[in-house]
């Protein structure tokens, strides 16, 4: 396991580094250029025609209907594996095919007299062989006074990051990474948030967007809001600009924070403790009813892309850092507040650190691209190898993983891509029963992708 060693130089630093970084270039940059698609997204007439979007015009409104389809098929070393790789294989299965997601979204934007955008509404289903659930429904309202504000309201995106806001149908990796999926499942969440950003382009700030929302917390995967505390998000992030003293390459980024938590309802409330230089897990006490266990997320993300478009390389990476509440089996945010025959069981502070950075590469056009990935996610920084032990009160969701994911993505045609992908799994080895060494739980993906 050398390489964790050299990366434990890397994420130390991130912390200071990546918010730098993402910032930076705000001193050197001038052109704006048009970002990749996000969750939140708004289509316009210029758009939605590069797009061949079905699109229904009436007056000042304007009517999309979008979707994409993704079938695929998987093989792993073990049965079980794969819980982050579209889901756990069931039984006995090693392979399977998967109907991963099928997404139709419909966009309503209305303009004022001006051609301003005024009002803007979102509806988008996925359905597989699984069921059908609701995965956007929200509006927004754009002030044309200043033309800088809007407010949004509904299911919709938290404005969190980087990863956890581009559309799983322009993401080259099959899967958000391991960290993305545990701390925001869903990615998704009800609540409301305000928005700076700039829309007039005589506007010397339009490169600049803040956003800053309330949401209930369990996101998708619950049925309910479950106690009363939200969580607050806000991000400031910089629209891809062009850096000419650097041959005009393309840079853009942000820093996100995500402070809220949930109410503990059990007499103990469990967080890490040193004795005597040992690391535990442990409960202060036995009165910790009604408090909150602390979820904060901070965040730097940036992405960097050369200006050849045939032979274009991009460089996506992203840090997170903070505490995390959760369960003791799982570091994973839960859905709906956890009980054992009925008796309310306690949460568990846990102080993580985690990150990616991805390296895509055009072959001969965009048609063809080499990809990249590394991702690890520490659920514990406290602890590490064999000192994670049942003793200490530590379980298998404090063993950090390492994921290096490549791959090769075909686009056939506009409405059509291929991805061919293979994750290679590694856990850091531990006191834990079954996860003293590495576990075998490597997945393949061939993954096909209809859209319109």
């Amino acid at each position: 396991m050398v390489y964790i060693n050299n990366f434990k130089h890397l994420k130390l630093n991130a912390e200071v580094i990546f918010p730098f970084l993402s910032l930076f270039f705000l001193f050197f940059s001038t052109n704006k250029l048009h970002a990749q698609r996000m969750l939140f997204d708004v289509p316009d007439s210029a758009t939605l025609s590069k797009k061949d979007i079905p699109v229904i015009k009436t007056g000042n409104s304007i009517i999309s209907i979008s979707g994409y389809l993704q079938p695929q098929f998987q093989a792993t070393q073990e049965a079980g594996a794969g819980e982050f790789q579209g889901g756990a294989f069931q039984g006995t299965a090693t392979n399977r095919f998967r109907l991963r997601r099928g997404r139709i979204r419909f966009d309503y934007l209305f303009h004022d007299k001006n051609n301003r955008p005024s009002t803007y509404f979102v509806f988008q289903f996925d359905g597989n062989e699984q069921g059908v659930n609701i995965r956007d429904f929200w509006g927004r309202y754009y002030e044309n006074k200043w033309n800088v504000l809007s407010v949004t309201a509904g299911l919709f995106a938290r404005p969190f990051g980087n990863e956890l806001q581009l559309s799983s149908s322009s993401r080259e990796a099959p899967e958000r990474g391991r960290m993305s999926q545990i701390l925001m499942k869903g990615e998704r969440d009800l609540g409301a948030k305000i928005t700076f950003n700039p829309r007039s382009e005589d506007n010397r700030l339009d490169f600049l967007e803040v956003d800053l929302g309330l949401f209930n917390g369990q996101g998708l995967t619950g049925p309910a809001e479950f106690d009363s505390k939200k969580d607050l998000v806000a991000r400031i992030s910089i629209k891809p600009q062009k850096v000419k003293s650097l041959g005009n390459i393309s840079i853009e980024g942000g820093i996100s924070l995500l402070t809220g938590g949930l109410v503990n309802n059990a007499d103990q409330l469990f967080s890490m403790q040193n004795y005597n230089g040992i690391w535990k897990m442990q409960s202060a006490g036995s009165n910790n009813k009604g408090k909150l266990a602390k979820r904060i997320y901070k965040g730097a993300d940036v992405e960097i892309s050369t200006a050849s478009k045939n032979w274009q390389t991009q460089v996506r990476a992203e840090y997170i850092f903070g505490t995390q509440s959760a369960t003791r089996l799982s570091s994973q945010t839960p859905g709906s507040y956890p009980v054992l025959s009925n008796l309310p069981q306690p949460l568990y502070e846990r102080p993580f650190r985690g990150g990616y950075l991805s390296f895509i590469q055009n072959l001969k056009n965009a048609n063809n691209q080499l990809v990249l990935k590394y991702d690890w996610y520490d659920p514990n920084t406290k602890v590490r190898k064999e000192s994670i032990l049942p003793e200490n009160g530590l379980t298998a969701a404090d063993i950090a993983y390492y994921t290096f994911g490549f791959g090769y993505l075909r686009k056939i045609n506009k409405h059509l891509k291929i991805v061919f992908w293979y994750d290679w799994i590694k856990n850091e080895p531990s006191g834990i029963p079954l996860f003293e060494r590495d576990v075998r739980d490597n997945v393949f993906t061939l993954r096909t992708q209809f859209s319109f």
